[in-house]
């Protein structure tokens, strides 16, 4: 008898870490706002912990259809996200906003498309073009290796509608208007504003961690959220990673962003080397110093920042 129970914990074990799987683990969607609901992932990098989960997939109720926004980082995730959108109404998902390129955010397409395959993929241009040039295997590729194969089976389904700055769309009873940069966080963002008072920035705006800024440039970033901080309708935000909040994280994104630049370019200025200036510019940046992976990313960040200033 132990003897088969052994054999039978051990074919369970093999079984429970072999090959992809069907979903990640649950997490709660709450309602931020009239017809409005976000699953808040967890911070940090994709990893076998959070089986590739870490953006905030959103959507709103549009009188008789549903709009998506980012539904995550894989087939996964994306069925996670399906489940969760049932669970809240029976009506058909229409339309999914991509915010950008990176594919922790729109790999979950594939899953949408299973269960409503007219609904209609919108995105930058720009993101279009960069996923059809290699962009969108490079995530599939990367989500797998950082997962070691769990979001295997993810397909990239890239986005065929183009949007563009200023664009308004009435969908269903709901109005979304997207705020689009060439220039920002990815240099293929968009930032989408919807009549209810809330507005999912992408990665644009994260709340308490520190973003990718190897695609971007920081004088970008802090003038589109320059522009979003001028929109006087935002009562929400709905960051690409991190806490929903109020139009205060945004605030506090630019702020980083700004003392960053400032900081190093007035080592720059002195002379300094992008490794000689990293202690003062770390001390100048102390009220950020809690933000998710600022130890580990801030080197690199300083680096990024030399790099666009010489280039200015």
């Amino acid at each position: 008898m132990r003897l088969a129970t052994l054999l039978f914990a051990a074919c369970f074990a093999l079984t429970a870490h072999a090959g992809p799987r069907d979903t990640v683990k649950p997490y709660p969607a709450k309602q931020v706002a009239p017809d409005t609901w976000v699953i808040t992932g967890p911070l940090g990098e994709p990893s076998v912990k959070n089986q590739s989960f870490m953006n905030n997939p959103a959507w709103i109720i549009a009188g008789d259809q549903v709009v998506v926004i980012d539904p995550g980082s894989s087939v996964q995730v994306g069925r996670m996200v399906v489940k969760a959108i049932r669970k809240t109404t029976k009506l058909p998902v229409t339309a999914v906003y991509n915010t950008h390129v990176h594919g922790d955010h729109w790999l979950g397409n594939q899953a949408i498309l299973e269960v409503w395959p007219n609904a209609v993929l919108i995105a930058h241009p720009d993101m279009i073009a960069k996923a059809k040039a290699g962009e969108a295997e490079s995530w599939v590729k990367l989500m797998s290796d950082l997962t070691k194969g769990y979001t295997n089976g993810t397909r990239a389904e890239i986005p065929t509608v183009a949007t563009f700055n200023g664009m308004a769309s009435k969908i269903g009873n709901r109005w979304f208007k997207v705020h689009s940069s060439t220039d920002a966080h990815s240099k293929t963002d968009i930032m989408i504003e919807v009549d209810n008072g809330v507005l999912f920035t992408g990665d644009n705006v994260l709340n308490r961690r520190v973003a990718r800024m190897d695609d971007g440039t920081f004088t970008g970033n802090i003038k589109a959220i320059d522009h979003a901080l001028a929109i006087p309708e935002i009562k929400v935000v709905v960051p690409g990673h991190g806490k929903v909040g109020d139009p205060s994280i945004m605030k506090a994104q630019r702020d980083y962003f700004q003392a960053l630049f400032d900081a190093v370019k007035t080592e720059y200025d002195a002379g300094k080397s992008d490794f000689e200036m990293k202690p003062a510019v770390v001390r100048k940046l102390a009220a950020f110093k809690k933000w998710h992976g600022f130890d580990t990313a801030v080197g690199k960040q300083i680096s990024l920042v030399v790099l666009e200033i010489e280039q200015q």
